[in-house]
C-alpha cells in the first residue's frame, strides 16, 4: 500500500501493532505490518534491552515505540519527586482495601506494597526518560498518550527524521495535537482498550478527519479502538482514517505479555464484558471487569488514588492474583484482569501474531473487493 502514513514510517501494510511485549512487536514488523513496543512498564535501562532485542530480530522493518508523557498531573503528586515518597503517600485505607479483595478470593498477601523502581511509573520525567532511549534506536515512529506531544518530542522527532504519533479521543485533541506539530493523529474510540475516551470510534473517525481537513490540516489519521479485523480496519480507512492501531487483538496471541489464564477469558469474554475504570491507573481505561473493579467503583470504596499511586495498588495486586491463578487457585482466576477494549467479544481463539497479520490482509482484501463489486 501507498499513502502518507505508509511513506512516512516505511510500512507495508498499515496496520499498527500496540503491545507491552517485543515478540509481538518483532513479529508483526517482520510479517509486513507496524510493531510498537509500549515502553510505560519498562526502567529506561530496560527499554535499551528491549529494543537492543528488537533491532537484532527485526531484519531492518520499521517499529515504533509509545510513551506516556502526561500533559495534566493531579495536584495531590504534582510535588512528589521519587517512588519512595509517592509509595509513602498511599494510606493504610487504600493498602487494606486492596489487601481485602484479594483475601476474599484465597490470595494471600503481605500487607506491605513493594515500591516501584526509581524511574518507573507514568509520570512526565519517567516518559522523557524513556523517550530518550527510543530515540538511540533505529525506530520510525514514537507515540505519545494522555495529552499534547512535549515540545522535546516534536523537536527530536524532526531533528531525527521520525515522526511523532498522539493519541486523542476527541476532535478538539486532535486539532489541539495538529497545531502543536505531530506527524500522525491516532484517533482512538471509546471501545478501545486502557486509556480511552468515550466517544464510538465510528463517530471519532470521520468527525476527526473531517475537523483536521476544515482546519487545513493534512496530517493523516489512524483509527483506533475496538479494531480486530481486516474488514473493520477497511471500514476505517472508507471513513477516512489511513490505517489501523490495534492492540486488543495481540493479547489473544502466544507472543503476548498475557497469562494463560487471561487468554482463556479473552475468548470466552462478551464485547459487554469490559470495564471503563479508574481503579488500575488512576485515569479511565477500558480492562476486562472482575470483582475488583466493582468493589474499587462501588458504594464501600476508599474511591481510587490519582496517577501514579493507583497503579502502586493495583500491580502489585494483579501480580499476585496471576501468580495464584497460575499456581491452581480458582478463585484467583476470577480476578484475573487486563487491559482490554469491546473488540474482545470478536475473538474467537488463540493465533500466532503472524497469523493475524496474514488474517487481517486477507479480509481487509476481502472487504474491499466486496465494496468495489457493488459498484460494478
Amino acid at each position: 500500500m501507498n499513502n502518507a502514513v505508509c511513506r512516512l514510517t516505511g510500512c507495508e501494510f498499515p496496520l499498527f501493532a500496540f503491545s507491552h511485549c517485543r515478540d509481538v512487536v518483532a513479529a508483526v514488523s517482520k510479517a509486513g505490518g507496524f510493531g510498537v513496543l509500549g515502553a510505560t512498564r519498562f526502567s529506561p535501562e530496560q527499554l535499551e534491552e528491549e529494543l537492543a532485542w528488537i533491532d537484532s530480530q527485526v531484519d531492518g522493518a520499521p517499529y515504533g515505540v509509545d510513551v506516556l508523557v502526561p500533559e495534566t498531573i493531579d495536584p495531590r503528586v504534582a510535588g512528589m519527586v521519587s517512588n519512595a515518597e509517592r509509595a509513602a503517600a498511599i494510606g493504610a485505607e487504600h493498602r487494606d482495601f486492596a489487601a481485602g479483595i484479594l483475601g476474599r478470593y484465597g490470595i494471600k498477601t503481605s500487607g506491605e506494597l513493594p515500591t516501584n523502581r526509581e524511574r518507573m511509573g507514568i509520570t512526565p520525567e519517567n516518559g522523557l526518560a524513556l523517550m530518550e532511549v527510543a530515540f538511540r534506536h533505529p525506530i520510525r515512529l514514537i507515540a505519545n498518550a494522555l495529552g499534547i506531544a512535549p515540545p522535546e518530542m516534536l523537536a527530536e522527532g524532526k531533528k531525527r527524521g521520525v515522526p511523532v504519533a498522539a493519541l486523542v479521543g476527541a476532535k478538539e485533541h486532535a486539532l489541539r495535537q495538529a497545531e502543536a506539530g505531530v506527524d500522525v493523529i491516532v484517533a482512538q474510540g471509546g471501545e478501545a482498550g486502557g486509556h480511552c475516551g468515550e466517544v464510538s470510534t465510528l463517530v471519532l473517525i470521520p468527525e476527526v478527519v473531517r475537523a483536521l481537513a476544515q482546519a487545513g490540516y493534512d496530517t493523516p489519521v489512524l483509527a483506533a479502538g475496538g479494531i480486530m479485523t481486516g474488514a473493520q480496519m477497511a471500514a476505517m480507512m472508507a471513513a477516512g482514517a489511513q490505517g489501523a492501531w490495534t492492540g486488543s487483538v495481540w493479547l489473544a496471541t502466544p507472543e503476548a505479555e498475557t497469562s494463560e489464564a487471561f487468554r482463556d477469558k479473552m475468548v470466552a469474554a462478551r464485547s459487554r464484558d469490559t470495564v471503563r475504570s479508574k481503579s488500575r491507573t488512576g485515569k479511565p481505561a477500558r480492562q476486562l471487569k472482575t470483582a475488583w473493579h466493582e468493589a474499587w467503583d462501588g458504594a464501600n470504596s476508599p474511591g481510587t488514588l490519582p496517577m501514579p499511586l493507583m497503579g502502586m495498588v493495583s500491580e502489585p495486586a494483579f501480580a499476585r492474583i496471576e501468580r495464584a491463578a497460575a499456581a491452581g487457585n480458582a478463585e484467583a482466576r476470577e480476578l484475573v484482569s487486563y487491559f482490554v477494549g469491546q473488540g474482545v467479544g470478536l475473538v474467537e481463539d488463540v493465533r500466532p501474531a503472524k497469523a493475524v497479520v496474514q488474517a487481517f490482509r486477507e479480509e481487509f482484501a476481502d472487504a474491499v473487493g466486496s465494496l468495489v463489486a457493488t459498484l460494478e
